[in-house]
């Protein structure tokens, strides 16, 4: 299902996305899909959320009943990720 995602969507998007710069600086950049399946399953809203960093790009994929919930899902995962990536580079 195609949709254009409203300005306060997009605008939390880039709000809880952005906070993951202050668990890793290297962040080169991260590309968010939303998408809407099957309408009549209430947890349909899914949020993928792919990060590069240097070496090898993280992933996170989220399913939930509202986009905000699912991206909330997703960034947490990503920032767990961003942690132990940093702690790797830093040898602890």
């Amino acid at each position: 299902m195609n949709f254009k995602a409203e300005d306060n969507l997009e605008d939390f998007t880039r709000e809880k996305v952005g906070k993951l710069t202050s668990f890793f600086d290297g962040i080169i950049e991260s590309d968010v899909t939303l998408k809407a399946e099957q309408i009549s399953e209430e947890n349909n809203k899914i949020a993928e959320i792919k990060v590069i960093v240097p070496g090898k790009d993280l992933f996170a994929k989220k399913q939930a009943k509202s986009f905000e919930e699912a991206i909330d899902q997703a960034v947490n995962a990503l920032r767990k990720q961003l942690i132990k990536r940093k702690e790797k580079i830093k040898g602890i």
